[in-house]
């Protein structure tokens, strides 16, 4: 259980973002879904419900997706079913349950870069992009490898081309956390694969990937790109699995999107 000793709630994101800075035990909340589950005192919480973030947009040319948008809002969507194959809407679809994605945030996952995140996975894979208030726009790829600091995402944005993509992931039951997750996305015959859950956060296999893209997607191209990612990304263990097993089912999950992606139309 987490502690508040005061809550506000901005209305600005520049008012947002002061309070933030002010001090370091000052934190931005979103649904709280994984704070509930941990022992944190927080002097200032900040909330961002009146900024109205809670959002999706569908533009000529990309997807914008605000910050305080539910996993269940991308789950139920009518517009992200239609584009990359549903790619979105079904990588959240299986996350715990319906009163949890109800208030998980696309910002607070996003931001918070977790290990285990299907919807991280899945967004790598396409051609995203997040803002941030303090650092301003960037690729996924780049806030996932840049170091923690304090700053507030205040939306994503998702470039709409012919990609095909699929998502896979591997769990004990369907509404446990992950042991592993993979999406594979095709964009005029350049492909990417992406693994998380590993149980370290989503990567991208760019060897793997580049293989698959210069090749005429064999069986046996299809096996040796798979097995390429397998033995390009790093695997751990913990209670879920250990880095051997991840590792096998990764081969199995990679082929199987490759083979998805091809069927699709």
């Amino acid at each position: 259980m987490f502690t508040i000793q005061k809550l506000v709630q901005p209305e600005t994101i520049e008012e947002a973002y002061k309070l933030l800075i002010e001090k370091k035990s000052n934190t931005v909340i979103g649904g709280s879904a994984f704070l509930r589950m941990g022992s944190k005192r927080i002097g200032t919480a900040i909330d961002l419900s009146k900024l109205n973030l809670n959002y999706i947009k569908d533009y000529s040319d990309y997807i914008e997706i605000g910050a305080m948008t539910t996993f269940r809002d991308i789950e139920t969507n009518n517009e992200l079913k239609k584009y990359f194959n549903g790619l979105l809407p079904k990588s959240v679809s299986n996350i715990i349950g319906v009163q949890f994605r109800n208030v998980v945030t696309v910002g607070a996952t996003v931001y918070s870069k977790y290990g285990f995140s299907d919807f991280i996975t899945a967004l790598l894979s396409l051609d995203v992009d997040v803002e941030l208030c303090e650092t301003g726009r960037i690729s996924l790829e780049e806030f996932l490898n840049m170091p923690y600091k304090k700053d507030i995402l205040t939306k994503i944005f998702i470039k709409k081309n012919n990609t095909k993509a699929c998502y896979k992931d591997f769990r004990n039951s369907i509404s446990d956390y992950p042991i592993l997750n993979v999406a594979v996305s095709s964009t005029d015959s350049q492909w990417k694969i992406v693994a998380g859950a590993r149980p370290r956060g989503a990567g991208i296999a760019k060897n793997a990937s580049l293989e698959l893209s210069k090749g005429s997607l064999t069986d046996k191209e299809i096996d040796n790109a798979a097995n390429m990612a397998s033995e390009e990304l790093a695997f751990g263990s913990n209670m879920r699995a250990e880095g051997e097993y991840r590792k096998v089912i990764c081969k199995v999950l990679v082929k199987r999107a490759v083979m998805e992606v091809l069927q699709c139309k």
